[in-house]
């Protein structure tokens, strides 16, 4: 086996070197303080006595080089276990021979060596082993006249030797396999837990592993951006989680509720529910639990379904849109060149009166065409973070323009960093509508229309508030304000909230009527977390703002 530093070979070299220093000053004590009552070194106690001083020396010897040296295995491997075999033949000379069944140690020995070395020349060892019980006896006899019956006794002995070393290969190669097969077992699972883990984080539904205390054992940062929560969940079986789990009580306790009742029937089952920090509406599709008592959870946002369909639906729209302008405008214009051809006639109260009706009509249908093509526009979005105090200023300086006395009527109160992920062009159509209704219906008072800037709840939402003086809106006419084509004006054409809404929906905001008497108020509720658009349509964390996970 080529040179390593794997520690699997090392350590139980080391737990070897150990055993082998137990039994050299073993040896030593029993021959210095055991001598009288204990029959240690029968043959030869002073022979026995240094051998074991030696042998604890080199005992010692070898501990001081594993730890110090963790080079060339092979090569102390096969010292330490020669060494072995050498010392404990002259203790089982020094001792009397195999009847004082010192000689059992080599089998220890053997057994040992097998087992470290994953059963290499073990087999040698046993020889040498057998050849030096042999030459021990050969010895005896010819020496001490020993009975030449001892040598039946020592070759069962060489037997075990042989049994033992057989033995101790045959469970070092199962050591072997089963440790490869583990080590590959091991790698491949690491790679499909790599694959899982990366699988799960790129979803585009949240997914959450519950364990039998209902604490989340693995997430991905989807689930945390649908529930609403400011930053990752720091799941147990997270890496870098250093804290305990939170629980799913924590995390959202009506999906907590949820997860309760389901998990007690132990069936597949889906609810839809709405998480209080995000607001969105969740679809929660829940797995019953493994034999682990682990349980799944898939989250899915119920709104980007139907915006991806609404996606769909728009670009049709847009489409046709565009054919009906065509249509439109071609006429529109002849009937606006006819009107302008008609006014340079001489004077008549009669003509002059039928060409301002003309003209009057041909830009309200010319204003409905182009209200009606935004709409076909509403799937383009190109989201970016707009600093609002800059660019609430910049629209303030365009209705200057127009007015200069509206200017005076509206004031702002935004927070400091303000900002809000929005398409510009879409956010500048919205407050462009919003801003004239106001301005329309508010009185002519000093902060009669106001923008305010609110901070959510959580970090990552925001509020814009568009409030007026004005008369209100009546309660009948409050649930058809974004209705297409509805208007309390003669000069309206009932699209632009409807487009308003539209637009916030196509940038992942909301728009909504809140109750405000006398007066109305509007609120855009949107994130500062900007959203890239995919080419399905669906959104995903960009890096150019804060992670909502």
């Amino acid at each position: 086996m080529a040179d390593t530093q794997n520690e699997s070979f090392w350590r139980p070299l080391q737990y070897f070197a150990y055993y082998r220093l137990i039994v050299a000053g073993g040896f030593l004590g029993a021959n210095i303080f055991t001598q009288d009552w204990l029959y240690v070194g029968g043959q030869d106690p002073q022979l026995i006595f240094w051998t074991s001083a030696v042998y604890l020396i080199v005992a010692i010897g070898h501990l001081v080089t594993l730890v110090q040296w963790r080079h060339a295995f092979n090569l102390q491997l096969n010292v330490q276990v020669l060494g072995d075999i050498f010392f404990l033949t002259l203790l089982v000379f020094a001792s009397g021979g195999g009847k004082s069944g010192v000689s059992m140690l080599l089998l220890v020995v053997l057994a040992g060596a097998g087992l470290v070395g994953q059963g290499r020349m073990v087999l040698f060892y046993a020889a040498v082993a057998t050849l030096s019980l042999l030459l021990e006896q050969s010895y005896r006899v010819l020496a001490y006249q020993a009975a030449v019956e001892d040598f039946f006794r020592t070759g069962l002995t060489s037997i075990g030797f042989f049994g033992s070393a057989i033995t101790a290969r045959l469970l070092a190669r199962r050591v072997v396999a089963n440790e490869a097969l583990a080590k590959k077992r091991g790698i491949d699972l690491a790679d499909q837990l790599r694959i899982n883990e990366q699988v799960i984080r790129d979803m585009q539904d949240g997914v959450l592993v519950i364990d039998a205390a209902g604490r989340v054992r693995q997430s991905n940062p989807q689930a945390a951006q649908l529930l609403g929560l400011a930053a990752p969940i720091n799941a147990a079986g997270s890496a870098t989680a250093i804290s305990p789990a939170p629980t799913l009580a924590a995390c959202s306790p009506a999906l907590a509720r949820e997860f309760l009742v389901r998990r007690i029937r132990g069936i597949e089952s889906e609810t839809v529910l709405q998480a209080a920090n995000s607001g969105r509406t969740l679809r929660a599709r829940f797995l019953p639990p493994g034999e682990g008592g682990n349980a799944l959870i898939y989250l899915e946002d119920v709104g980007r379904q139907q915006q991806k369909a609404q996606q769909m639906k728009l670009a049709a729209l847009g489409r046709l849109t565009a054919n009906m302008a065509h249509e439109i405008r071609n006429p529109l214009a002849a009937i606006s060149h006819a009107a302008e051809l008609l006014a340079e006639e001489p004077p008549n109260k009669g003509t002059e009166r039928l060409t301002r009706i003309i003209g009057d009509n041909t830009q309200r249908l010319n204003r409905l065409v182009a209200e009606t093509m935004e709409l076909g526009r509403r799937d383009r979005v190109s989201p970016e973070l707009i600093d609002m105090t800059s660019f609430i200023n910049q629209q303030l300086e365009e209705l200057a323009l127009q007015d200069s006395g509206c200017v005076a009527r509206i004031s702002v109160e935004l927070p400091e960093k303000f900002s809000l992920c929005f398409d510009r062009g879409h956010l500048h159509r919205v407050l462009s509508n919003l801003l004239s209704n106001a301005l329309r219906y508010a009185s002519n008072a000093p902060s009669a229309v106001r923008i305010q800037g609110e901070q959510g709840k959580f970090a990552n939402r925001l509020s814009l508030h568009v409030i007026d003086d004005g008369a209100g809106i009546d309660e009948a006419a409050r649930s058809q304000v974004f209705e297409p084509f509805f208007t309390t004006s003669a000069a309206g054409t009932g699209l632009g909230l409807y487009i308003a809404r539209e637009l916030c929906e196509a940038n992942g905001a909301r728009l909504s009527l809140l109750e405000n008497s006398p007066g109305a108020h509007f609120c855009i509720s949107c994130t500062s977390i900007c959203q890239e658009q995919t080419p399905d349509g669906i959104h995903s964390a960009s890096e150019s703002g804060q992670v909502n996970a």
